[in-house]
């Protein structure tokens, strides 16, 4: 994943309102955003797998485990380190927040001023 480096990386959900907050402060980090939702374009495990490297977490770090959605597909399984990237490319809806990567940074933005971090 080639990143430029004055180029901020907003992968969010359309579907969350916080993502739309959050991408409002994106764009006063950089005139260049660089807008990816995970519902509408499909990321692959390895794309996954170079965020989560970059967040320094697991992908169940990443979702939202009080969704019906994970407890009824995810939930109570044993799943592989492969398993769980695949989970993400499946259910990106079930992605808590917006993840932002900026200038070789990355955070997950729980908060929509989370990602003022990055500056």
């Amino acid at each position: 994943m080639k990143i430029h480096p004055s180029e901020l990386y907003f992968y969010h959900s359309s579907l969350q309102p916080i993502d739309k907050q959050t991408k409002a402060y994106a764009k006063s980090l950089s005139k260049f955003v660089n807008e990816i939702d995970v519902i509408k374009e499909k990321l692959t495990p390895t794309q996954w797998d170079q965020i989560l490297n970059m967040l320094n977490l697991r992908p169940k770090d990443l979702l939202n485990r009080a969704h019906p959605d994970y407890q009824n597909h995810i939930a109570g399984k044993e799943w592989d380190e492969e398993s769980w990237l695949n989970i993400l490319v499946r259910f990106p809806h079930l992605i808590k927040s917006p993840i932002a990567i900026f200038r070789n940074r990355a955070i997950l933005c729980k908060t929509p001023t989370d990602i003022l971090k990055l500056d």
